[in-house]
This record gives structure tokens, sequence and C-alpha cells, in this order.
């Protein structure tokens, strides 16, 4: 054999074992890698802690009733507001008031123009003044017929006649002293004066302006005097009473309102009963602004309090909260029915499987299912 095919044979034989050496080194780091692996991954569970999830807690205290409270709306209004009106036509001469000014009784607000008024006192001043003269002219015609008529120069025909013409004149004359005290009276009607001492809160007709008879020329607002009117059910209504003190609320004011009268019937749309109530006389409050009746019932009933947050739905429309059960292995949360009998923004009243000393969760529920092993901490004290 050549002596170069035998070293090219022998160099070939050297590479190809150096490779099976190195793959089979490669496959045996491996297998030994995977080893290690799989021995950790088997001691992981053995080694690892269960987490039980933490949940707040009350402890339930039975009370034997519930204070029912309900919030009634009504209106704050003076205790007059009146439309005010001259009681005859006529063109507006004079206003002395306008929309927001304060005035008092008796105060001068508006008037007429009277011109034809005046007139017609004159005339009716004139027509009197000759009736009294011709009154008195009777008078003494009739004393001189009288006196003849003793000595028959006068006949009784002639001395009726003066009689009937002396009685017409009297008749005549109370009937112009009734003409002018109408037309002074209407003179009087010309002028509008405030009844009451009131806040001005609006005014209709300008100057010059034909007012016709009756149309409120002004809006008077008594001062002093404010009411409050509510409606309430007529079951509340039977339990109140005249001279009953209640909280009410306009805007961010509270005042002890005075029920001052009931009304008799209900009110065919709302189906509420009218309360008239007084508040303070110092009371600032504006025509129109609502107001609110707080009232509170007691209801004899024994329950719970408990917050509206550990209140969860449940089927066929009922109502449960999550009881924690203390076991010798833990504590597991239980699904309770229970029927809300009050709420109000953050509390619910309810009644139920449960007893007094209980632990029920205030809250999270939505991370929770029945049965489920809890941590109970940071319990708070129900109110």
């Amino acid at each position: 054999m050549d002596i170069k095919f035998s070293a090219f044979l022998r160099t070939s034989y050297s590479s190809n074992r150096c490779r099976r050496n190195s793959a089979g080194a490669a496959l045996l780091l491996a297998m030994m890698s995977l080893a290690g692996c799989g021995e950790q991954t088997a001691a992981t569970p053995a080694r690892a802690a269960i987490t039980l999830p933490s949940v707040n807690t009350l402890e339930l205290k039975q009370v034997p009733a519930y204070e029912h409270a309900q919030t009634f709306t009504g209106t704050v209004r003076a205790g007059n507001t009146t439309g005010l009106a001259f009681e005859l036509a006529g063109k507006l001469d004079a206003l002395t008031a306008d929309t927001g000014d304060r005035v008092r009784k008796g105060q001068v607000l508006a008037q007429l123009d009277t011109s034809l008024l005046q007139a017609e006192l004159k005339e009716i001043t004139a027509a009197l003044a000759q009736n009294e003269s011709d009154l008195a002219l009777a008078q003494r015609t009739l004393n001189r017929s009288e006196e003849l008529s003793k000595e028959s120069y006068v006949s009784a025909q002639q001395l009726d006649e003066v009689k009937g013409q002396q009685q017409s004149l009297q008749a005549a004359r109370q009937r112009l002293l009734a003409s002018k005290s109408a037309t002074e009276l209407r003179l009087q009607k010309s002028t509008l004066v405030a009844p009451f001492s009131a806040a001005l809160s609006k005014r209709q007709y300008n100057l010059g302006e034909v007012v016709p008879q009756g149309s409120p020329v002004f809006t008077l607002v008594e001062e002093g005097n404010p009411k409050a009117y509510i409606g309430v059910p007529v079951d509340v209504a039977r339990e109140l009473n005249n001279g009953d003190t209640m909280p009410l609320t306009v805007g961010e004011q509270i005042f002890n309102a005075t029920i001052e009268g009931i009304s008799a019937e209900v009110n065919p749309v709302t189906r509420t009963v009218e309360l008239r109530m007084s508040l303070p006389l110092d009371a600032r409050v504006f025509n129109g602004e609502l107001a609110y009746l707080d009232y509170r019932k007691t209801i004899a009933a024994p329950g719970f309090w408990v917050p509206v947050s550990a209140l969860t739905d449940g089927v066929r429309g009922r109502w449960n909260i999550y009881v924690v059960d203390s076991r010798q292995d833990g504590k597991f949360v239980e699904r309770r029915d229970v029927e809300i009998l009050y709420t109000d923004k953050q509390r619910a009243y309810l009644q139920g499987a449960l007893s007094g000393g209980e632990r029920v969760v205030a809250n999270g529920l939505h991370k929770l299912v029945s049965g489920q092993q809890v941590n109970p901490v940071s319990p708070v004290a129900a109110r």
C-alpha cells in the first residue's frame, strides 16, 4: 500500500472518533441537565405555600327596630303673594315703585290719570250749589204758603204743590251727594297703595299705558311671613298634627318648621295631602324655592344593619350575604338569603337566617364563591 494513502486513512479515522466523542459528551451533558430540571420541578410544589384571600368582616348585632327616613318635596311661598291691580281702568300717570323695591304698608305705588274724575267732581259740586239755592228758595216759598194758607189766601192744592217741589229738591240733593261720594271714591281708587309690607317682585305696565280694570300692575311678595307647602302621602298625614315641629331644608339651610295646617283633601294628580308649614320669621328664603321635609318614623322589626357593599344578588331576585363559618380546618364563606327591609345611602337593614355575633364579609364579594376558604382581617364594627 502506498505510504501516503495509509497516512490519509489514519487521519480520517482519528477525526471521526473525535466527532463521535464530542457528540456523546454533549448528549451526556444534556441528559444530566434535564434530570436536574426534573428534580427541581418536582420539588417546587412541595415547598410552595397556599395564599388565602383576605376579607374584611363585621360582627352582626341585632337591634329591635329601625328608623325609616323619608324626604318629601314642596315649595316656599310667602304668606301673601298678591297681584296688585286698579279697580278701574285708566291711563297710568305715575309710578313710585319698581321691581325689587321694599315697600311698607300704605305706601303709594302708582297713580292713574284723574282729569276726567276731577272735572266730574267739579260738575257735581256746582250742581249741589245750585240745588242748595233752589232748596232754600223752595223752603221760603213753603213757609209763606203755609202762612197764607192759614188765612185762606192759598188753596190746599197750591200748598201741596209747593211741598212737592221742596221734597223733589231734597231728593235731588241726595242723588248729587251720592254721585259726589262715588266720584271721590273713584278718585281714591285711582291711587294704588301697598296692602302690606312686601317686596315688589314684578312690574307689568309702564307710564302712559292704559291699564285694564283688574289687570295686575305689580306682584307683591309679603316679607317676614314665609311658608312652605309640602305634599305627603295620606298615611303620613294621618300621623301628623297641627303644631308639630319638623326639620325642613331649603337650599343649604335647615329650619325647624311648624305645621300650621293640614289639607282636608287629596290632590287628584299627586295623590298627596298638602301641609302648610311656617318658617322662622327671619328665614332668608325666596318665593318658589324648593323645600325638603325630613320625616322619620321608628318601625319595630328585629334585624341587622350591614353596609350596602356586603350585599350581592342571588337567584330568583333574592339578596345574599356571605357569612364566615369557622371550622376545624379553617374559615370558609357561606352564602345566606336575606330580606332587605330598608336602605339608606350606605347601609341596609335586613332580616334572614342570621344570628347576632356572626361575622359577615363587608365588601369584595365579587371575588368570592360559597365554600371558599378565606382569611378574615381588618374587622370593622357594625354601627
